[in-house]
């Protein structure tokens, strides 16, 4: 977690990690109306994502300044919901960590036996979001669906209270998720999909 002054120009920012993020999620505090911009290595620099919209990938010169992300540093431009002159953000990071973390991409099939996504742990909670077109960020938990198939959502874009699916089903398997229905919010066949999970336990402690 990091904290910044922006400066309203091209530059870096130290994230601490030790080890190339794979996505992070990037908020200005000090003034309303600003996106919670979203880079992800699926899109590459170019691209953003908004954690508090639905929209699809934006294509963006000046949020991540075009530029990837290294071991020690990540890039901002001039776009003020990323580094605003004076503006105070605060940036989460987070890279993969065998058994416990996994961020990645799958593509849909659109089928009822649908995409299975090795994580290499059964996870606890996954953040997932079609990129290609609008859709909502989805949250699943073993704690609310503690057996499968998993069907009860939240939307972290939206201040809609719990939902229940049943065309986005998806399975929690000891290794990973299997999506199980055929809605586009999550197996849309073709479609291009960025996922956050985190393990139940570390894998070499888990018992399922």
């Amino acid at each position: 977690i990091i904290s910044w002054t922006g400066t309203g120009s091209n530059g870096t920012v130290a994230h601490g990690l030790g080890v190339t993020p794979e996505m992070y999620i990037v908020k200005r505090r000090d003034a309303g109306g600003h996106s919670w911009a979203v880079y992800t290595a699926t899109l590459g620099a170019t691209k953003q994502l908004r954690l508090s919209g639905t929209n699809a990938e934006i294509t963006t010169a000046n949020i991540w300044n075009n530029t990837e992300p290294t071991s020690s540093v990540f890039s901002v431009g001039t776009n003020t919901d990323s580094n605003a002159s004076s503006g105070t953000h605060i940036a989460y990071c987070f890279h993969s960590v065998d058994g416990y973390s996994k961020i990645g991409s799958y593509t849909g099939n659109g089928n009822a036996d649908g995409t299975f996504v090795y994580t290499g742990f059964r996870p606890a909670f996954i953040l997932f979001k079609r990129t290609n077109t609008t859709s909502n960020w989805n949250l699943r938990d073993s704690k609310r669906d503690p057996q499968n198939v998993t069907g009860q959502y939240l939307n972290a874009d939206t201040a809609g209270a719990e939902g229940t699916t049943g065309s986005n089903l998806i399975d929690f398997t000891s290794n990973g998720f299997k999506t199980r229905g055929v809605g586009s919010a999550s197996n849309a066949s073709g479609s291009t999909y960025i996922y956050m999970a985190f393990a139940e336990q570390p894998f070499k402690y888990a018992n399922a």
